[in-house]
């Protein structure tokens, strides 16, 4: 195998000495992006850009020829899994993804079956392969998933929600029923990113986008004892290298502690988190990703430059820290505002390594 090289995403995961802090960005390959824009018209549509593994590749390789970041991410949806299992995903204009079949009988979730990733999922294996041939070994490829509790919540919901009221209800009053789809969730998580680890991926990540939603008690069963269960279940090694896992529970920060315990390597945060306070927390347990705000990026280059440098000063010396938005990026950000954040971060970050 051919060494890559820049790993210093993958070393700063691992909390090994680099020169500087790495940067990737949440939705790194989006709408803020005018070229992302002219491929994803070419497509069609959200869904056919996708299913393409030629202009997921694309659109992948996009930031990384605008900014120099040390990582790429894998051009996907968090509901890739679902879709495969049957539920109909479609976008509707200004609206977000929804189902044409959510769950909402008994017998569709006992019906729910686990998709194999090489045929149902091929198209997205198929993207890791390309991608990382296209990279040819530049910087790591970061592969994902959605959480199962994030997943259910669309599943159930039949898209997105203000206050999730038919999940939590069935949380509450069918707690076996909702146990039931985290627990097929959880086995088709693993299957999938261990397929993605199979194909190339250097990294994987795993999104909780709304554990933050439940309440105390409700995020330790619902939410993080899958989390824990998928990062048992993972392949931590391919070719000789160490495959890092991140997780990443959006208004997860009351919670560091007992997230950091489950086993990954890097805990992402949001911008609600202190991380020099997140990192006297958790010690050196695990790697810390994130947390700009991604507002910020709405400022101007010297205000940019200094909220960058406050949250370099607040984790301080030493490694550990992969830098990104507590977020994904905004479509309404302007490209030179994101160059100068990775910019800032690359030179303001050394004198702490």
């Amino acid at each position: 195998m051919k060494k890559l090289k820049n790993d210093t995403f993958l070393r700063a995961l691992l909390r090994q000495p680099t020169e500087y802090t790495p940067v990737w960005m949440m939705r790194q390959a989006g709408r803020y992006l005018p070229e992302y824009n002219l491929t994803r018209q070419r497509a069609g549509d959200f869904l056919s850009l996708c299913k393409n593994p030629d202009l997921a590749t694309e659109v992948t390789l996009q930031p990384l020829a605008r900014f120099p970041l040390d990582a790429a991410i894998l051009f996907s949806d968090i509901l890739t899994i679902p879709d495969a299992m049957g539920l109909g995903l479609y976008f509707s204009q200004g609206e977000g993804p929804k189902f044409e079949r959510p769950l909402r009988d008994e017998w569709e979730i006992r019906d729910l079956s686990i998709p194999d990733p090489d045929t149902h999922l091929r198209y997205v294996i198929d993207a890791v392969v390309q991608i990382r041939k296209a990279l040819d070994n530049q910087v790591p490829l970061i592969g994902f998933s959605g959480s199962p509790f994030t997943l259910a919540c669309y599943m159930v919901e039949g898209g997105s929600s203000s206050d999730f009221a038919l999940v939590k209800t069935m949380l509450y009053q069918r707690p076996d029923l909702l146990h039931h789809i985290l627990d097929i969730n959880a086995q088709a998580v693993t299957v999938y990113l261990n397929a993605q680890i199979e194909a190339g991926a250097q990294a994987v990540m795993i999104f909780d986008s709304w554990g933050g939603a439940l309440a105390h008690g409700a995020y330790h069963e619902f939410s993080l004892a899958y989390l824990e269960r998928i990062v048992a279940g993972l392949k931590r090694e391919k070719d000789g290298e160490q495959v890092p896992v991140i997780v990443f529970t959006k208004g997860g920060g009351q919670w560091l502690e007992s997230i950091a315990s489950i086993g990954s390597d890097a805990v992402g945060l949001d911008w609600t988190t202190d991380i020099g306070e997140a990192r006297r927390r958790v010690g050196d347990k695990v790697a810390l990703q994130g947390n700009l705000d991604p507002a910020v990026l709405f400022s101007n280059p010297e205000v940019i430059r200094r909220e960058t440098a406050k949250i370099l000063a607040s984790y301080g010396q030493g490694s550990g820290h992969v830098f990104n938005l507590g977020h994904g990026i905004s479509q309404f950000t302007p490209p030179e505002h994101a160059a100068a954040m990775v910019e800032a971060v690359h030179q303001l970050s050394r004198p702490y390594h």
